[in-house]
């Protein structure tokens, strides 16, 4: 009977040993857990600080940004305004430019009119006065004026001459070209008409 207490005491022993070693082993997986959890609600703390440090960083960065896109904003409007205002100005002397450039053309249309008018007249006056002057080599008296498209045709005694005066920098006109093509070419003729 001994032997069996022995054994069931020894077998208790190694029981409560057992129980034991389970129960330290509990204890310390309880204490592990314990740290690991610790250790997670740091690192979660921590996580938590990041993000609100990160989250309060990029709300200042947004509000800087939102800042100076106001001041853009804002310094865009005075550009356009100054812009505008210089638009505004611009376009009031390209109307007065415009007026003025108007009343110049008129103004140089009329004197240019003035000038033709007095070329033509002083051209007029010095066809007529022509056979009176040095530079007329011809015979007056054997000059006739005709005035157009010709001013004078000359009958002198070696020939009969086509004579055009022009005065300044006046160009024979087209008609008068062609007049003195036809003389040049020898394309005159004679023809007497007799009326009955």
């Amino acid at each position: 009977m001994n032997f069996l207490v022995e054994i069931t005491l020894s077998g208790c022993i190694i029981l409560l040993t057992y129980t034991l070693y389970r129960l330290k082993q509990k204890q310390n997986n309880a204490r592990s857990l314990r740290l690991e959890n610790q250790s997670l609600k740091d690192q979660l703390t921590q996580s938590q600080k990041d993000y609100h440090s990160r989250e309060n960083n990029l709300n200042q960065t947004i509000q800087n940004l939102q800042i100076s896109f106001s001041k853009e904003q804002d310094l865009i409007k005075e550009r356009k305004l100054e812009l505008d205002l210089k638009e505004k100005k611009l376009l009031q002397e390209l109307n007065s430019l415009e007026l003025r450039l108007i009343e110049e053309t008129e103004t140089r249309k009329k004197v240019v009119s003035q000038k033709k008018s007095s070329e033509v007249r002083l051209g007029g006056i010095a066809e007529t006065l022509a056979p009176f002057l040095d530079q007329f080599e011809f015979d007056p008296e054997n000059c006739t004026f005709l005035g157009k498209p010709i001013d004078y045709i000359s009958f002198g005694e070696d020939e009969i001459t086509f004579i055009e005066v022009k005065s300044g920098k006046s160009q024979l006109n087209q008609k008068q070209r062609f007049i003195r093509d036809q003389v040049k070419a020898k394309k005159v003729s004679w023809k007497e008409i007799r009326i009955k």
